[in-house]
Parts: C-alpha cells; sequence; structure tokens
C-alpha cells in the first residue's frame, strides 16, 4: 500500500523555520521553532538545511521541493509523531508501539559496562553496526572526498570544514540511522525509547604531517553549563579500526560527576571554557562498526592523529524531543 504524502505547508513550525532563515514573510509574532527536533524529523543536517536557507533564500514553496529532493518525503509516522509532542498530546499507536518493540529487545549494554558509564559518562556499544555496514559508509566518505585510502597525497585536498565532511545523506549513512541495535544502546542508558535518530555528518581526520595540523575541535562542550544540565548524549561511530593514537575522540572521564560536586564554583568567575582539561582526557580506540556515546557535559573532542592512517567517522545520536533551551551560555 502507496503510504500518504505529507503536505509540507502543513507541517507544525516550518513556514516560520523557513521565514526566519530567509528573512522572508517574517510574521508580527515569532514563534519558537523547535529547529533540531523538526530538521532531524525531517531527515535534514542542520547545517545543511540553514545554508541552503540563509545562501538560496528560496520561497516556500522552493523549499519545500529542495527538501524533498534532498531527503526525500517525509515520513508520515514521523510526522504524525511530531505534531502529536508539538502539540502536547499522546504520541501516536504506530510509536507507542515501536518503543515498546525497542525495549523488548535484549539489552546490549552488560552490568559492568554500565556501572562503567555512571563512573565514566561515556561507554562503547561494540558491533553497533556490522564491518561490512561500516565499510559501505566508508566507501561512500572516500567516494565524498574524491580520495583514496591506497593514496595520501589525496588525504590532504583543500576543505572548508576542518575534519567534519559536510554531508548528511545517503543510502549507507542510513543504516546505523535506523539501527534497532543502536536505539536499543541509548534506550537503556536513557532508561526509555522516547528518542529521536540525528541527521548528522561524516568525519575525516588524517594524519599529521610537516604541511598539516590537526585543526580541532579540541575539548569543548556543545552545551550551556548553566545549572541544571539536562541529560542528554552524543555519539560518533568508527568506521574503520581506530587506534589511541589515530585522531581518536577523546574526553575527560567522570566529569558530569566533577560538575555535580561543585567544580564551576571553584572557578571563582573564571570562563570554565578556557579551562586546560587536557591532561585528564583520555582518547577511546575502538573498532570498525563500534559506536562511542558520551554525556554532553563531558569535555570532548577529535586528538591529533599520529599514526599513518586517517580516522573516518559518522556521528549518530538519540535523543529526547525538546523545545529549545534558552537558558543564558555558560
Amino acid at each position: 500500500m502507496d503510504r500518504p504524502i505529507v503536505d509540507l505547508g502543513q507541517i507544525a513550525g516550518l513556514r516560520e523555520l523557513w521565514a526566519r532563515h530567509t528573512m522572508l514573510a517574517l510574521p508580527d509574532v515569532q514563534v519558537v521553532v523547535p529547529t533540531r527536533v523538526l530538521l532531524d524529523t525531517l531527515g535534514l543536517g542542520l547545517e545543511q538545511a540553514v545554508r541552503h536557507l540563509t545562501s538560496a533564500r528560496p520561497d516556500f514553496d522552493a523549499f519545500a521541493a529542495w527538501i524533498v529532493s534532498t531527503a526525500g518525503h517525509p515520513d508520515p509516522d514521523w510526522i504524525a509523531r511530531y505534531h502529536a509532542w508539538y502539540a502536547s498530546a499522546p504520541p501516536p499507536a504506530a510509536e507507542v508501539a515501536r518503543q515498546m518493540a525497542v525495549m523488548a529487545d535484549a539489552a546490549v549494554f552488560t552490568a559492568g559496562e554500565m556501572a562503567a558509564w555512571e563512573r565514566d559518562g561515556v561507554i562503547v556499544l561494540r558491533r553497533a553496526v556490522a564491518r561490512d555496514q561500516a565499510a559501505a559508509i566508508t566507501a561512500h566518505l572516500w567516494e565524498v572526498l574524491a580520495a583514496s585510502p591506497d593514496d595520501p597525497h589525496s588525504w590532504y585536498r583543500p576543505r572548508t570544514n576542518g575534519i567534519m565532511i559536510q554531508r548528511f545523506k545517503h543510502s549507507s549513512m542510513e543504516l546505523p540511522r535506523r539501527s534497532a541495535r543502536i536505539a536499543r544502546g541509548f534506550a537503556e542508558l536513557y532508561g526509555h525509547a522516547d528518542l529521536i535518530v540525528s541527521t548528522d555528518r561524516l568525519s575525516f581526520n588524517p594524519p599529521e604531517r610537516a604541511d598539516y595540523r590537526f585543526p580541532g575541535p579540541h575539548l569543548h562542550w556543545d552545551v550551556s553549563l548553566t545549572a541544571p544540565i539536562a541529560f542528554e548524549t552524543q555519539a560518533i561511530l568508527y568506521l574503520t579500526d581506530t587506534e589511541a593514537d589515530q585522531g581518536a575522540l577523546r574526553v575527560v572521564p567522570g566529569f558530569h560527576r566533577r560538575l555535580a560536586e561543585g567544580w564551576l564554583e571553584s572557578l571563582e568567575g573564571r570562563d570554565p571554557r578556557t579551562i586546560d582539561l587536557s591532561a585528564d582526557a583520555a582518547a577511546v580506540p575502538a573498532g570498525a562498526g563500534d559506536l562511542v556515546i558520551w554525556r554532553h557535559e563531558i569535555p570532548h573532542g577529535a586528538s591529533p592523529n599520529k599514526s599513518d592512517r586517517p580516522r573516518l567517522a559518522q556521528y549518530v545520536n538519540h535523543y529526547p524531543m525538546h523545545w529549545p533551551d534558552m537558558r543564558a551560555w555558560l
């Protein structure tokens, strides 16, 4: 049976998002738009959509056509779930069934891994996707780069986003986003399956050499440190076996507990983002198809690649649907 086609003009908040970033037809009353949730529901990357809106400044019909050509027609079940959440209504029956199925799956983390998660705030989901699935994403990434794993000179062609590769949609990249094992892993960490999957980008971190130095990102936070910090995760999927010296993710283990114990107060007004925490950081090596997950209040960042092989990765996360954080940024 053919699924109904969603009328994009009827999606709550979409016209407001379009108007805000194109500066066209701005309403008299500004509406708070859950931009991240809406774009993930549509299967669009945040940077991808905002860049298109601000540079092309399409009219709404052209924007709707761009959405379909870029991400396909929106999933009616996802839109129904989004609209129920937007209206503070109970989720549709199909979404309730999906969540129940996730929670009925077998656990993917051991008791020991969960204990380490509570202590360190970082965990590795082994075999999050099969190695051949990771290899398919790897092949796509090499194609995007117009580079070859056998030609190191091709790894250093000019790029404008550092180690971030601004590609968001490909059939191979959908596999981890639809993975039942990954969905179950996040559900175990959150204690429920009422989560949405992110539409995020790829990463390529080549080895340092005389004419190339790691550009970052170094240790940082992507969240305001104004208390209270709601529990949420971030995650990265390694596409190839990644050693500690291979540009692996670095985190400061257990930093969520340091925050709870008054670390910010101990700074006596100093900017926490200027504090050098590198001596406390640890690299997280893992295998192809492994997913590294960390609490978002843990300082994290890629590391300089001291090996002779690049690090290839895809960012994949699940998180609770929520409205924009309007707290002061700290």
